[in-house]
């Protein structure tokens, strides 16, 4: 009794507990709480929003300064690209709700027997997540078409501010000279007192920060220097005892020549800036202006040692373009003068605006410097560079001499007519552009001069990767190749994103745009990604350099110490090659996220149309993986197919190589290998049996001679004894008597040298026992002289000979009819008469 009231006790505090435990979680109620990725999110999309905001206002301020707009472009993109990370993240949940909801099944309807209320209030709490979810998608999705909005407003108000410097105009008038001379009076004042304060500031406090800032940037230049003449030494100057340098040489001095003197100048230059700010030298007003300073003194530096390593006019034989000494001199100062005033104007216009300088004063210098670097770009075009088959001086082609004159006299034209910003833009086109474009044309010219036909093996570094990699002609020219396009590439994105800068693009635009391209370009539904496709040629090049390496440890390693079959491991080797090749496709093209399902319909359609198209091709390469798998032949074997008999060099997958016995290469297709009667004379052995025919004169004993055959055969150390040889008396024929000596060899390859042997054993003993051969004889007319003049041709021959015997016939009738008449008188003198033969007929 007490243990079974213990018992219902138990029961009771177990129901309690049970009732006081709570429900599981999806059979709670709905509460208004959303679930932490929502909270999380939300609190990303309002820090988000407050950024777009901040970022709008900044665009409103700073809308005539283009390039706080592409730095506000920039950080709009940035918020755009964190709104997609943000709306990715809800992907897998959505994707969990919706297929728990699709299991759930849609509620009851009226009538029908209720459900549970754990399903009920699971369906209820799956659909208000989804609800909070859709609705924090929507708020992002306002913010991104709102950023996209911003994105193309900056882009909209940067192009109004390019245009507008472009077509503005100022009034050029005798006032303007007036407002020009009292402006530079008192500019001239305040530059000179600000640039003196600057001094007495910098020799009272800072003159060992200048002497450190200027010794760090000696060394660093002087490292390159030294580095670079190490490297490059006689390239940076030309040989003048040198006559008649190459083509190539021409272009490596003068591109090392003006890379490397200038970058030490820019080296030390740009060096000496960082250390004069960093050591607390440099005010706001003083740092401006050296910069520009420093940046006219590297352009001038640049365009002359460019323009002297393109036209050289001290030493012709090194120069580029075949121009006249005189004329290269002319366009050499030209270029130097051009970018002297451009670089001029640069750094004036800079010091007027640290120093708040009237705009007058910037107007007047920008009309004087345009009007003279126009003029300068128009006596370029004056200029006569070339001489004319007698030797004069000739001018430059037509539509080259248009274009300067062009280009220099809209120069003067816009800015006489006030257009000082276009006037301006033009002169710095002239020199920054044009500097850049000469040096982009040198890496051209250099890349196409390396990619000739045993140029690069002429060089420094052709000769080394000779040296370093053992490599021959064609491997060096392979590799000059390689190397030109590897220049053109280097020339390109060095170059084009300078010229860009140049025209009004800012580095945020560039940024944006390689972005844009690394991270997928959307072609219809397909995403095209550069930074995809380089992971995925990475891909396959580590795939292809471990498929030869698997190749050759298993060749080497594995199947060599096996003692495999020769042929055997080379079909072997083939397989597992293409094998490797095939899966490093693959993974690389999964590796450069390229949905192989969006090309599948595309790809079984060019299928279709292939197989068409290339039966003989594909016929071919199901051959060869015939031919590897099943081993008819092997590289090695001594096969005869058709009228091709030699020995197979290498099995591949679309045709099998032969090497005859002339050392001629036969390229037999597989399909043919494996569609008719292929001979192999060494398919399991090398053993072979080889005939020596024999004829003999008719009236030699045959046994005799059966036996001197037999004896000689036998005794050839080449023959095998088992199986043993054998001779054959074959038949009788027209002149002889025919044998054939049969003997088996080891190596049935080595048959022709065996054959000679026996020969000349055969003909030695025959000669020793007097034993004849016969020999066909021919009868041989011989024809007078004067019957060969008649037979003019074949016709006439026959025609003579069938004349002759005609004439032969007639004789031999006349003949018997005159042996009749004698006979019959001899018949008529005994008294008997002839007989009339013809009297029946």
């Amino acid at each position: 009794m007490p243990s079974h009231l213990c018992r219902v006790i138990l029961a009771l505090i177990f129901l309690s507990l049970s009732a006081l435990a709570p429900l599981p979680s999806y059979a709670q109620a709905p509460d208004d709480r959303a679930s932490p990725l929502v909270e999380e999110q939300r609190d990303v999309l309002k820090r988000l929003q407050s950024r777009t905001e901040q970022l709008e206002k900044s665009m409103r301020e700073f809308s005539e300064d283009d390039l706080r707009l592409a730095e506000t472009r920039l950080q709009l993109e940035e918020v755009g690209r964190e709104l997609i990370v943000g709306s990715t993240a809800f992907r897998p949940r959505l994707a969990e709700i919706n297929d728990r909801l699709e299991q759930l099944g849609p509620p009851p309807a009226s009538g029908a027997p209720p459900e549970s209320e754990i399903i009920k209030a699971e369906r209820a709490a799956l659909a208000a997540e989804k609800s909070e979810i859709n609705a924090t998608l929507g708020t992002a999705e306002d913010l991104s078409i709102r950023v996209n909005n911003l994105v193309s407003r900056v882009a909209d108000l940067r192009r109004e501010l390019f245009s507008k410097l472009l077509t503005k105009r100022y009034e050029i008038n005798l006032d303007l000279a007036g407002q020009v001379v009292v402006a530079f009076e008192n500019t001239a004042y305040d530059f000179w007192r600000s640039i003196s304060a600057w001094l007495r500031f910098v020799f009272n406090f800072k003159l060992s920060s200048v002497l450190t800032a200027a010794f760090f940037a000696l060394v660093a230049a002087a490292v390159l220097m030294i580095g670079g003449r190490r490297l490059f030494g006689h390239l940076i100057g030309a040989d003048p005892e040198q006559r008649e340098p190459t083509y190539l040489s021409r272009l490596s001095v003068a591109f090392w020549s003006t890379l490397l003197p200038s970058a030490a100048l820019g080296v030390f230059l740009g060096a000496t800036y960082f250390f004069f700010d960093y050591f607390g030298v440099l005010r706001g007003d003083i740092g401006s202006m050296l910069a520009a300073l420093f940046a006219v003194i590297g352009l001038v530096f640049f365009v002359h040692r460019l323009g002297g390593a393109v036209l050289s006019p001290r030493l012709p034989e090194w120069r580029l373009i075949p121009v006249r000494s005189g004329a290269a001199t002319k366009l050499l100062w030209i270029m130097s003068a051009v970018a002297a005033f451009s670089g001029v104007d640069f750094l004036l216009v800079n010091i007027y605006e640290a120093l708040d300088a009237p705009l007058a004063l910037t107007v007047g210098e920008a009309l004087i410097a345009t009007v003279l670097i126009g003029v300068l770009v128009a006596a370029g075009g004056l200029v006569k560079p070339f001489r004319d088959q007698d030797g004069r001086p000739r001018p430059w082609p037509l539509l080259v001499r248009c274009f300067l004159y062009l280009l220099g006299v809209v120069t003067i034209i816009a800015a006489l007519l006030g257009y000082i910003g276009l006037a301006r833009f033009i002169s710095q086109q002239i020199v920054w552009t044009g500097a850049l474009l000469v040096t982009m044309y040198i890496g051209f010219l250099s890349s196409r001069a390396v990619s000739e036909e045993g140029a690069f093996a002429k060089t420094r570094v052709g000769k080394r990767f000779k040296r370093w990699l053992n490599l021959d002609e064609t491997g060096l020219d392979q590799l000059g190749l390689a190397a030109s396009l590897l220049i053109n590439i280097i020339v390109v994105i060095l170059g084009l994103p300078l010229i860009l800068l140049q025209w009004g693009f800012q580095p945020g635009d560039m940024m944006a745009w390689v972005r844009k391209v690394a991270t997928g370009v959307q072609i219809g539904s397909f995403t095209l990604s550069l930074t995809g496709l380089l992971w995925g040629v990475l891909v396959f090049v580590i795939g292809y350099f471990l498929t030869r390496w698997f190749q050759r440890w298993l060749d080497g390693s594995v199947m060599a110490r096996g003692r495999v079959d020769l042929g055997v491991r080379n079909s072997i080797r083939t397989v597992v090659g293409y094998a490797g090749l095939a899966l490093a496709a693959l993974v690389s093209v999964s590796a450069a996220g390229i949905d192989l399902s969006n090309i599948a319909l595309i790809a079984g359609g060019l299928s279709l149309g292939i197989g068409f198209g290339l039966q003989n091709v594909v016929s071919n390469f199901v051959s060869g993986l015939i031919l590897l798998v099943e081993r008819p032949f092997k590289a090695g074997d001594w096969i005869v197919a058709g009228q091709v008999s030699g020995t197979v060099r290498k099995i591949s997958v679309r045709a099998t190589e032969i090497e005859t016995g002339q050392r001629q290469t036969v390229i037999l297709p597989n399909s043919e290998l494996i569609n008719s009667a292929v001979g192999n004379w060494t398919h399991r052995n090398k053993i072979g049996r080889i005939e020596v025919p024999v004829a003999v004169a008719y009236g030699t004993d045959a046994r005799t001679v059966y036996a001197l055959l037999l004896e000689i055969v036998q005794s050839h150390p080449a023959v095998l004894k088992n199986p043993e040889p054998f001779v054959s008396f074959v038949s009788f024929g027209e002149t002889a008597m025919n044998f054939e000596a049969q003997a088996f060899l080891p190596d049935v390859t080595a048959g022709g040298g065996v054959r000679n042997d026996l020969r000349f054993a055969i003909l030695d003993a025959f000669e020793r026992e007097g034993i004849q051969m016969p020999f066909p004889q021919k009868q041989v007319r011989v024809w007078e002289e004067h019957e060969k003049r008649q037979w003019q041709a074949d016709d006439d021959r026959a025609h003579a000979e069938l004349e002759a015997t005609v004439e032969r016939r007639e004789e031999a009738l006349k003949e018997v009819e005159e042996r009749g008449r004698l006979l019959g008188r001899k018949r008529r003198k005994r008294g008997t008469e002839p007989v009339d033969e013809t009297s029946d007929s």
